[in-house]
Formats: structure tokens, C-alpha cells, sequence
């Protein structure tokens, strides 16, 4: 990314957004970084280590929220801002599946409709990032295309909803602005270190089988009729950061998930022959596994919440094609699951509470 480029994010000091913007510094972007109040002093923190770690870019938090009109700053800062800004990065969302809809409406659709209308008052605006999700789908099933968004299938949760609705706020801006939609799968740790922040997704299994290895080993509980999209936050971040000064990528929605994901089923045996150097003896089935898992009481024994059950059970296939044309020039793809599995499982055994 040319020097020259000033970054307007949201959503920093998230994890996602913190190690995105220390590969975009790489390239000597400048950064306006929109923090709420409430994070002040954790994203001064976090400034402070990444000026350190990347000796380059320029960083200025400016204090605001998404869900406030002109984003919360005051009428000088949101003039400089629109001003300075060349590119913008949204990742400010609340991402959880049990979060009530009138939170996430407030958040994450509205708080997006305030971002698009930055974006139109940037001056110098060359790119506008969106970070959506690839579950936008909903309760659709089979194949899931880029180049598909609107449908009337439903939803599992007010995460799915809004992201949705969220999602086809920055699709209109297409006609008029240099709009970028990002899809992730599920995230999960970084593919070398196993560093994350947050245990959900793929974690659920793990931390079952951390649990009592030598007897939940035994039984696989995971589902062979369909396949759980599981992406490192290293891929996503790298390949974000890459197609930010990719003209190619202008105008394009794209799925950043695994081209060959794994079934729960493989995922279960993967772990278990990571952690135990052998895989499971017997398989449960599907039905039963989900008639369990949807009991209250199996909450509290798997850790996997209610809200998550589903997910292990989505009959969903990511169309991958895009993302894999454009990545390709830039040597990125999405590495294979059980080449990093190792490291997701020792990074829990260090770090079992976050």
C-alpha cells in the first residue's frame, strides 16, 4: 500500500483490526484509528506496542462511535477525518450469536449506515473495506456464491440478520463508491502461534476433548454430512491487507474460507489424533449427537452453547473462486486444518481462560 495512504478503521482495539493494521504499517500507511471511550486507555496500549513492534506508520486515535451520527466525533475532528482519509476498513460488529436484536441493529446496521456515509463524505476516498461474514446466508443451504447476497431463506440468530442487513447497506454503495466486501468463515487462531482471544468455533471441540481425552476420544460426536468453514486470522488478515492495494479486488464481495474444509466429524478426529496420536473408536449418530447437544444440561458439560449448536449441522458450501484468483499472485491461500491444529491445541493448553 502506497505511503501516501491514510486509513480510517473501526472496530480497533479488536483483535482482527490490531493485527491488520500492523500488516498494513508494513507499507507506511497512516492511521485514524475510531476508538469508543470505553477503550481509550486499552487502544492507547495497543498503539504504543504496535508503533514499537512495527517501527513505521503514523497512528491517531480519534475518539467516536459507529452508532452515533457523524460516528460520535466532534465537528473538527469528523472534518479532518473526512479530510485526511483515503481508505477506510470497517470492522467495528458485535459478534455474538445470542446478542438481542435490537443491539445488533443498532451496532451493526445502523452503525454501518453511519460508516457508509463517512465514506461518501471522504474527499480522497480510493477504497472502502467491509468486513462481513460468510453465515450472511443465513438458513440458505448447498452452494454459497460470491456474487450472491439477497434471499429470503432466514436466519438462526440477530448476528446472521444483521450482518445481512449490514451487508446489503454496502453492496448499494457499490455503484457509487470503490466498495470491498470482506467474508470471513469462522476464525480462528493465527495457523503458526495459535494466538487468539476469543474460544468459540472449532475451540468447542477442542476444549471437549482437552476435557478428558482418553474417554471423550472414544466416541466421535462430530457430524460427516457437512463441513464446518474454519479460516486462521492469519490468512484473513493477510489477505486483506493484500487485496487492499489490489485493483482487481474493487467492486468484488469476497469469501475468505477454506477452499477444502473439513466435516465436524474429520475436525473431532483431527484433534484427537493431534492430542492423543490416534483417532476415535466408535461414530454417534447425527441425530442423537444434536437431540443432546440442544438440552440445557449439555451446555454446561460441553461448553458449547445453545446458539452454537447449529452451526455444527449447517449444510453451507462457500464458493472460494474469487478469492482464490485473486490471492493467488500474492502467494497467500488458506492453509489446511490439520497442518495447524497443533498449534490451536497448545495454545489453549497454555492459556485455558482468556
Amino acid at each position: 500500500m502506497a505511503t501516501q495512504e491514510t486509513i480510517f478503521l473501526t472496530g480497533f482495539p479488536g483483535f482482527i483490526a490490531a493485527r491488520l493494521i500492523k500488516e498494513l504499517a508494513q507499507g507506511g500507511a497512516r492511521f485514524l484509528l475510531l476508538v469508543q471511550p470505553a477503550f481509550m486507555a486499552r487502544a492507547q496500549a495497543e498503539v504504543a506496542r504496535l508503533a514499537e513492534e512495527t517501527g513505521a506508520g503514523s497512528f491517531r486515535i480519534v475518539e467516536g462511535d459507529i452508532t452515533q451520527a457523524r460516528l460520535g466525533m466532534n465537528d473538527a475532528e469528523f472534518e479532518r477525518a473526512r479530510a485526511e482519509t483515503t481508505g477506510v476498513f470497517h470492522l467495528a460488529a458485535i459478534y455474538d450469536l445470542a446478542v438481542r436484536r435490537e443491539l445488533a441493529m443498532r451496532v451493526n446496521v445502523e452503525g454501518t449506515r453511519h460508516v457508509n456515509e463517512f465514506a461518501r463524505a471522504c474527499r480522497r476516498l480510493s477504497r472502502y473495506h467491509y468486513v462481513s461474514t460468510c453465515y450472511v446466508a443465513g438458513l440458505r443451504t448447498g452452494l454459497i456464491r460470491e456474487d450472491e447476497l439477497e434471499h429470503a431463506a432466514g436466519f438462526r440468530n440477530f448476528y446472521e440478520e444483521t450482518k445481512y442487513l449490514a451487508e446489503v447497506e454496502v453492496e448499494k454503495l457499490k455503484a457509487e463508491l470503490p466498495v470491498t466486501i470482506h467474508r470471513p468463515a469462522v476464525v480462528c487462531g493465527d495457523s503458526r502461534t495459535g494466538e487468539t482471544v476469543k474460544y468459540d468455533g472449532v475451540y468447542y471441540l477442542i476444549k471437549y476433548l482437552q476435557m478428558w481425552p482418553q474417554l471423550l476420544s472414544v466416541a466421535n460426536i462430530g457430524n460427516r454430512d457437512v463441513r464446518l468453514n474454519i479460516v486462521p486470522v492469519d490468512f484473513v488478515v493477510e489477505a486483506m491487507a493484500a487485496l487492499a492495494g489490489d485493483e482487481r479486488a474493487v467492486g468484488a464481495t469476497i469469501q475468505l474460507a477454506d477452499p477444502q474444509p473439513l466435516t465436524p466429524g474429520e475436525l473431532f478426529e483431527t484433534i484427537s489424533e493431534s492430542l492423543l496420536g490416534r483417532g476415535s473408536f466408535i461414530r454417534l449418530p447425527k441425530r442423537l449427537v444434536r437431540a443432546s447437544l440442544a438440552l440445557p444440561l449439555s451446555e454446561k458439560l460441553t461448553k458449547l452453547p445453545l446458539a452454537g449448536v447449529p452451526y455444527f449441522f449447517l449444510n453451507q458450501t462457500y464458493d472460494t473462486g474469487r478469492a482464490v484468483r485473486l490471492l493467488a499472485p500474492h502467494a497467500i491461500s488458506c492453509p489446511p486444518f490439520p497442518t495447524y491444529v497443533s498449534a490451536l491445541i497448545d495454545y489453549v493448553a497454555r492459556h485455558p481462560k482468556l
